[in-house]
């Protein structure tokens, strides 16, 4: 996520100093804050891994409070599976060899699949699994009785990381995160409602807009989690945000669904349609479609005042995510084959003291997996290890060039830790990226510790190594490439037609019909996640929509139908459940009339029922041969 979004759009222009806004500068101070606090700590109490600690807020550099907060809850989770899983593999497979290592790499393999089927922080507590394994594990190959000490004494830094990030941002007043989701989801809601506006008027959205609408709605998921942990009340603005954003998918469905209907009947057609036809059945959709749209539409409105009060909505939905098991299991597989490569390598070259290098590819690889794309993330950590290393040997032969004093080291990382803040609180994901990897990576071979090594001979051999980690992880995805965007792409359109044949049975597990949409919609965002985050592929995107809208259409005839099944209608509906098996368009469309003269003749209304089933009428009038225009 950006780094820099801290503050809601229309307000006033923020101030500027040598090019970086106030609010950039308050960040990059709290981040140096955190940094000296965590390692004071640190030396005060004799850590064996004082630089763990200053790793953690390098990590949980976020801008707000929240967004921090729920890293830090997910880095202690993911640190203790990683150290259990340590002891586990060193006191089961120590003293295996290549046994030991073929573990490692299965064990990286189930990291990175669980982290696939995962999003947010989640997905990184998963990679931070792998991570624990590889800075404890590995690099205690040969010495596994020290597995559990350096365990317990990463835990204890990154506790110590945790406090001081949470500490500096509540005494510096870190800002809150609620008032930019709402705006974002404000902006959002304005947008759908031009969509909306335009299907009354009879003009379709492009499939394209459509799915990036989606695909800013759906992103939206892993950060509304963050809110839980931002207040008291966070709990309550989660659940607003949630229904919010579940909300505005489904307003969006509707809007396709009314902007498919044939142009508007003139009033004077519809009363001279006396036997009940088709024009008046796409009145009566259009009427209800408008209706619907205009309550949900209230229900958004309702959502974002519960979310900027801190209360709870009037209607609380989930947020379903979607996941492809294919996707992640081959992701799983390669990594796995990746670092099994690159042991393999080092195992041949006979070369001592590898450990570090082997797990920095471990680190490489799976935090890796949390990106849209492996190899750019490799390429961003391979642009960034250089700079990284330059800017530890200025600092500790240059700079402090054997001094202890911790005054002096609380200067002297100023210019480094604030400028590489700041370069992170850039709007450019890229520039962001190369930041916060350089910070990590320059604390990390910086290595403080008291008293202070200045080894120039360790200092180079760490240097060639954490630069040859990043190369070799390069070359193992050249050599076996991750899952291409295409293909990504193939599967997840694969999977929706899948579905969208079992759509109306019985054995779909149920869900709402709201928040079945949105996990559509989050499969959705998933597809233009693969084509690089462009909707410019115009086929693709026309599928994927197709796919969306005839699931939600089909489920919403499944939920009115089903309602009907026990009253007076129970036979046309019945009828028109087997015209939608068939798919139909004119055999739904007759039903839907037989369905309205049966509930004319005993005084019910069926009208959220015929909008349904007009609507699936209309949605598959497309796959049927051309037989002129509908209806």
């Amino acid at each position: 996520m950006r780094a820099n979004a801290t503050s809601a759009p229309g307000q006033a222009r923020p101030l500027v100093f040598a090019g970086f806004s106030a609010s950039s500068w308050a960040f990059a101070l709290r981040v140096w804050l955190a940094t000296l606090l965590a390692l004071y700590v640190s030396f005060w109490l004799e850590l064996e891994s004082p630089s763990s600690a200053a790793l953690t807020v390098a990590i949980l550099a976020l801008p707000t409070r929240a967004q921090g907060m729920e890293k830090a809850g997910y880095r202690l989770l993911g640190t203790a599976i990683g150290v259990a899983a340590s002891i586990v593999i060193a006191g089961v497979f120590s003293q295996t060899g290549g046994l030991l290592l073929a573990v490692f790499s299965i064990w990286i393999g189930l990291c990175v699949y669980t982290a696939g089927m995962l999003d947010g922080n989640r997905a990184y507590a998963a990679a931070l699994g792998c991570t624990t394994v590889a800075l404890i594990a590995i690099q205690q190959i040969d010495s596994p009785l020290q597995v559990f000490p350096t365990g317990v004494a990463r835990g204890a830094a990154i506790a110590i990381g945790v406090l001081a990030v949470a500490l500096v941002n509540e005494v510096l007043a870190a800002p809150a995160y609620h008032p930019v989701l709402a705006s974002r989801l404000e902006a959002l809601h304005r947008r759908v409602m031009d969509v909306a506006q335009g299907a009354a008027r009879g003009e379709a959205s492009s499939s394209s807009v459509a799915a990036g609408l989606l695909r800013d709605i759906a992103a939206l998921r892993p950060e509304i989690a963050s809110l839980t942990t931002e207040s008291s009340d966070g709990p309550a603005r989660t659940a607003a945000a949630r229904s919010a954003m579940v909300d505005l998918v489904t307003v969006l469905s509707l809007a396709r669904s009314l902007a498919a209907l044939p142009v508007a009947i003139l009033p004077t057609e519809v009363a001279g349609d006396r036997d009940g036809g088709a024009s008046g059945l796409i009145a009566v959709c259009r009427a209800w479609l408008r209706g619907e749209i205009l309550r949900k539409s209230a229900d958004v409105r309702s959502s974002l005042d519960a979310l900027r009060a801190g209360t709870r909505p009037p209607q609380t939905w989930r947020a379903p995510l979607y996941r492809s098991r294919r996707i992640a299991a081959e992701g799983g597989a390669r990594t796995a084959i990746h670092f099994a490569l690159i042991a393999m390598l080092f195992v041949m070259a006979g070369w001592p003291t590898t450990e570090l290098c082997l797990s920095l590819v471990a680190v490489i690889i799976a935090l890796g997996s949390t990106a849209p794309d492996p190899r750019s993330f490799t390429m961003t950590a391979l642009l960034a290890m250089p700079i990284a290393c330059l800017l530890a040997g200025i600092l500790k032969y240059l700079v402090f060039n054997g001094v202890s004093e911790f005054q002096l080291l609380a200067i002297g990382l100023a210019p480094v830790v604030i400028g590489l803040a700041l370069l992170i609180s850039l709007p450019s994901r890229m520039l962001s990226s190369v930041g916060r990897l350089t910070l990590v990576f320059t604390l990390a071979i910086f290595a403080p510790t008291n008293p202070q090594s200045y080894d120039p001979e360790v200092f180079l051999v760490t240097s060639l190594f954490v630069c040859l980690a990043s190369a070799l992880v390069f070359a193992a995805q050249l050599l076996l490439p991750s899952l291409s965007g295409e293909r990504r792409t193939r599967l997840l359109l694969g999977e929706a037609r899948a579905e969208l044949n079992h759509v109306d049975s019985r054995q779909v597990r149920h869900l709402p019909l709201e928040e079945a949409a949105f996990r559509d919609a989050a499969r959705i965002e998933q597809i233009v996640t693969a084509n690089d985050g462009s909707t410019s592929n115009d086929q693709v995107m026309a599928e994927a929509m197709r796919c969306f809208d005839q699931a939600a259409i089909l489920r919403r005839c499944r939920v009115e139908l089903d309602r009907l099944a026990a009253g007076a209608l129970a036979e046309p509906a019945r009828a028109a459940q087997a015209a939608l098996a068939l798919r139909n368009d004119r055999a739904i469309l007759a039903t839907a009339d037989a369905l309205r003269q049966a509930a004319s003749r005993r005084g019910l209304s069926a009208n959220s029922t015929l909008a349904a089933l007009v609507s699936a009428s209309v949605a598959f009038a497309s796959m049927q041969p051309s037989r002129g225009k509908w209806p």
